[in-house]
């Protein structure tokens, strides 16, 4: 009898696993189903990435083992980018790595800082992986309060009077995923103070910055943050470029030195042509920018009218491509909520829980979903 790993019983099939093999079999079945429930984007990376992408194939190595740390020059146009859209300094040698994905980088920076028993602390609501991956590797998540009430941002007061000698990492994500909910550089700079105070490494998950956000913003760019913080990025929401899988992460050269013993036993290089195709993204002009709000605001604007139809509340001020709303008085919880309209409407929608339980009352709406689908969901009603 072959029996599996211990650490697999930490943690379940991931939700939207699941939930997608059942939304598939209604779509088999000749439902007219509408997913709004995964945030993949359905538009395109730039013309200039594909031709980027295309022209590469031909050189010299182009189909051979690339170097784990990345080509040099997609190093310095994500230092580029940073220093341009955020004003960050970091240098190109060795304090920038990138990665097959930022959900990949979760995995290795805790592989590389947490050690069976150690204790990171997870917001709630917040990334399911964030807790999935903790488990995996051994430690104990510990979870912090996110509220409405207080901006969807830690009571970190309250949070410092738990015990945190075990706690080696904090991982947050402003802007904030699943709320959409920002924070100011004051707000992040207590963030950076109360991770210098108890000794702990403050992870930014920092994905959504482009999308409907008219104040981009890095932790990274706060005073001394490198000391304590690493900050990882993607390109998946930002150019369209999910399925490519390429992000980064960025932070002192000791931290990044060390996720990189991690990465470099974990694969072989990350395809040259993609590599490519992200050198071409991080050079976009700011009409790439705009091109991209104008149609996620077109889109926002219409999901809002559907959560009217559904007398949901939300925040007109959060950005990300989702739309966080909270149920109505009296509603069901959030998961009978969502199947009730997925059975009777045909529309999916993800449920606030599977976020946390903070996150119970609550729905999420993708934006990547075509505008006459939502035009057609709001018919529905």
């Amino acid at each position: 009898m072959i029996t599996t790993a211990e650490r697999l019983k930490t943690v379940e099939e991931y939700y939207f696993s699941k939930k997608l093999r059942e939304v598939r079999g209604l779509i088999s079945e000749g439902k007219p189903i509408i997913n709004m429930g995964i945030g993949s984007p359905d538009l395109a990376p730039s013309e200039a990435v594909i031709k980027a992408v295309a022209t590469s194939l031909n050189d010299n190595g182009a189909h051979q083992y690339q170097s784990y740390q990345g080509l040099p020059e997609l190093r310095e146009a994500i230092v580029a980018f940073y220093k341009n859209k955020f004003e960050v300094t970091v240098n190109p040698t060795n304090e920038v790595l990138p990665l097959m994905g930022s959900k990949e980088g979760i995995m290795h920076i805790s592989m590389a800082f947490l050690n069976p028993g150690d204790q990171a602390l997870i917001p709630n609501p917040g990334y399911p992986t964030y807790t999935s991956v903790t488990k995996l590797v051994g430690a104990i998540p510990k979870q912090y309060n996110l509220t409405a009430e207080n901006n969807w941002f830690p009571d970190l007061e309250e949070l410092g009077k738990q015990d945190l000698s075990k706690v080696k990492i904090m991982w947050v994500s402003y802007p904030h995923m699943p709320t959409g909910a920002t924070a100011s550089k004051e707000k992040l700079q207590e963030l950076i103070n109360f991770a210098k105070d108890n000794s702990i490494l403050l992870v930014n998950d920092n994905p959504y910055s482009f999308v409907l956000s008219k104040n981009p913003t890095s932790i990274l760019a706060l005073e001394n943050a490198k000391d304590v913080v690493l900050e990882l990025n993607s390109l998946s929401k930002t150019f369209n470029m999910a399925g490519w899988r390429v992000g980064m992460v960025l932070g002192s050269a000791s931290h990044i030195n060390a996720i990189l013993k991690v990465k470099s036993n974990m694969d072989s290089g990350m395809f040259y042509g993609i590599q490519k195709g992200a050198i071409a993204a991080l050079q976009s002009g700011q009409e790439w920018f705009n091109a991209l709000d104008e149609v996620y605001t077109s889109r926002r604007d219409l999901m809002f009218q559907l959560a009217d139809k559904l007398n949901c509340k939300y925040d007109k001020n959060a950005v990300g491509m989702f739309v966080w709303a909270k149920l109505p008085e009296g509603a069901k919880i959030s998961e009978e909520f969502v199947d009730e309209v997925l059975y009777d409407k045909n529309i999916f929608i993800a449920p606030g829980t599977i976020f946390g339980s903070n996150g119970e009352g609550y729905i999420r709406f993708s934006l990547c979903v075509k505008e006459e689908k939502i035009k057609e969901a709001i018919a529905r009603f």
